[in-house]
């Protein structure tokens, strides 16, 4: 038996829009501890690394370890559902087929009841290994969302430099070419500072602007996110969720020919 509730609808919206544009079919792994979701992309170019901790939710059983197939896609349809005010409780019970939704406004004056179909996926759970990272950049969630909004209409790839100073963004395509840079700031504690660097050494990779883009669904998540870079290794990318997990985005470097 799996049950769990949020006290509110938008906060679970917003996680599983952040995600269903590039993980459409996925495992849900559901234990004592919460509820984790590990998947690639079709492309196999990017992975979905999703934790919502028990504690985070306003009450959470899961009497054994339980995995089930969802369409992401199908789910956020059911979310929407909701106001984004109502309570969400999730649970897995009487038919094993089938995961229910009650949806009840925060004047107990209205319930909705749905139910969405399991599916059967191939996918299994992927190890990701522990990476030392080079370079850590910590940015305000909005500012990058502007930055993918800008450069997405310029080109295909995105050249990502991490050093010292800062971050930039450079991108380049037929209409022209672009680049942004968001300094390290002065010093430390700045109220409202836009960037924080720690780095051991300078990183510069390319990557995809579409998935770039893509994971800006998240930023609504969190005012601050992380991005990771280390030289031939995947991008990672969190966004950390007050008080009840993470989503992260690891996404492989383009090579340069």
């Amino acid at each position: 038996m799996l049950e769990a509730r949020f006290s509110q609808a938008g906060q679970l919206k917003k996680i599983i829009e952040s995600i269903k544009d590039i993980v459409i079919d996925a495992n849900v792994d559901c234990s004592s501890l919460g509820l984790s979701l590990q998947a690639m992309d079709s492309s196999h170019v990017s992975l979905v690394s999703l934790f919502l901790e028990a504690e985070g939710f306003e009450f959470f059983q899961c009497d054994k370890a339980v995995t089930l197939g969802v369409n992401l896609v199908s789910f956020y349809k059911i979310l929407k559902c909701a106001s984004n005010e109502d309570s969400v409780t999730i649970s897995w019970k009487d038919d094993p087929e089938v995961l229910l939704f009650v949806f009840e406004s925060n004047l107990s004056d209205r319930i909705s009841e749905f139910q969405l179909r399991l599916i059967q996926t191939t996918s299994e759970q992927l190890g990701i290994p522990d990476t030392k990272y080079s370079a850590m950049v910590k940015l305000a969630s909005s500012e990058y969302r502007r930055i993918c909004t800008d450069l997405s209409a310029f080109g295909d790839t995105v050249t990502l430099e991490v050093s010292k100073e800062g971050i930039k963004f450079e991108v380049e395509g037929d209409i022209g070419k672009g680049n942004i840079t968001l300094l390290q700031a002065l010093k430390e504690g700045n109220i409202g500072e836009r960037v924080h660097v720690e780095i051991n050494e300078s990183v510069t990779m390319i990557f995809s602007m579409r998935y770039l883009n893509s994971f800006s669904k998240a930023t609504p998540l969190c005012d601050k996110m992380l991005i990771k870079m280390a030289k031939e290794v995947p991008l990672q990318m969190e966004f950390k969720i007050d008080a009840i997990g993470y989503v992260r985005f690891y996404l492989a470097p383009k090579v340069d020919n």
